[in-house]
């Protein structure tokens, strides 16, 4: 069993790689099954934006309420998009009001 398994764009698992994770980035028509390998042999798996977009909303959602594994989606680093909404969600975690 693999501790991370990292799944996303070929850059940034080449990465990943190159630090010893065991990274894949499969095309979009194996994408389904390449996350339901991971989720059955990973203690983490850590998803890129554009592939979590990729797999059906359900079947992600489902995987992010499970206990085990713990389910990640990580900033594409290509190309980085901030969220929004980060800031007020801290603030609410930590109560702290604006």
């Amino acid at each position: 069993m693999a501790a991370i398994v990292v799944i996303g764009d070929e850059p940034t698992c080449a990465g990943f790689r190159l630090a010893g994770v065991d990274a894949h980035s499969p095309a979009h028509a194996e994408l389904a099954a390449a996350f339901e390998r991971a989720l059955a042999g990973a203690a983490m798996v850590v998803l890129t934006q554009d592939c979590a977009a990729a797999l059906a909303p359900d079947t992600l959602r489902a995987a992010m309420a499970r206990e085990a594994p713990l389910v990640v989606i990580m900033p594409a680093l290509a190309d980085p998009r901030p969220d929004a909404g980060f800031s007020a969600r801290m603030r609410a975690v930590l109560g702290i009001e604006a």
